[in-house]
């Protein structure tokens, strides 16, 4: 691939907008509210996970009486008021999506809702810059498995092996490498993956704005070796 990818795809949660402290405080105040009983690293366990797999988890194992259907709609509104109240885009985000789009159609790959996603791209007024956007929610499992990396690839009409990710999360890594994508690890420093996934990364920065087109063709030509065939959706 010596003149780069022909598309990048990049997570939304940690990497355009700063989200996940606030996915654990609704989450967290959702479970305590209810009766449930919130633990130390349940959130870092939940980054990733579908809306369908995080309900059940909040169900099953953080003791919230509501069924899961219940519990996913009553999160879902609380991060949408707070969204509507102050969007936490990141410093950068903007403009490094601009000079991204600039070289290569974008893709989005989110463990958020589709109706948080959209809502996001719509009030940060970036939804223009990508052609395809995938939610979790869409394919059969979240991150991190592959399925939403290998679907955004599909809908961008690309290889995965020709794509870069962009994440920041252990198991938005996982998953991104899992299906064939180089990665560039942009690492959160409150939720900060481990150390055996970021050494799947082919490079690490320590910001979305520095995401610079010279930093993703430098990762699509660094790719660290993959264990196994990849190319095709599951």
């Amino acid at each position: 691939m010596p003149s780069g990818p022909a598309a990048v795809v990049l997570d939304l949660d940690g990497v355009v907008i700063d989200s996940e402290g606030v996915w654990e405080q609704v989450r967290e105040d959702y479970t305590r509210r209810h009766g449930g009983r919130w633990q130390e690293g349940t959130q870092a366990r939940m980054m990733g996970m579908s809306t369908a797999e995080w309900a059940a988890f909040m169900h099953s194992e953080l003791g919230v009486p509501q069924e899961p259907d219940a519990i996913a709609r009553g999160v879902i509104e609380a991060m949408l008021d707070r969204y509507r109240a102050q969007l936490p885009l990141l410093p950068g985000a903007a403009d490094a999506l601009a000079g991204l789009a600039a070289h290569w159609p974008l893709g989005l790959a989110s463990s958020s809702p589709r109706d948080v996603v959209d809502a996001v791209l719509d009030l940060a007024g970036i939804a223009g810059r990508f052609r395809a956007v995938v939610s979790s929610d869409e394919v059969s499992a979240g991150k991190p498995a592959p399925d939403v990396y290998l679907e955004a690839a599909h809908r961008l009409g690309v290889t995965p092996a020709d794509a870069v990710a962009v994440e920041d999360s252990a198991n938005g890594i996982r998953a991104a490498h899992a299906a064939g994508l180089a990665v560039v690890a942009v690492p959160n420093p409150e939720f900060p993956p481990a150390a055996d996934a970021l050494a799947l990364a082919a490079a690490r920065v320590p910001g979305v704005a520095a995401v610079t087109p010279e930093v993703v063709r430098q990762a699509a030509q660094g790719r660290p070796p993959t264990t196994g065939p990849r190319g095709s959706r599951q």
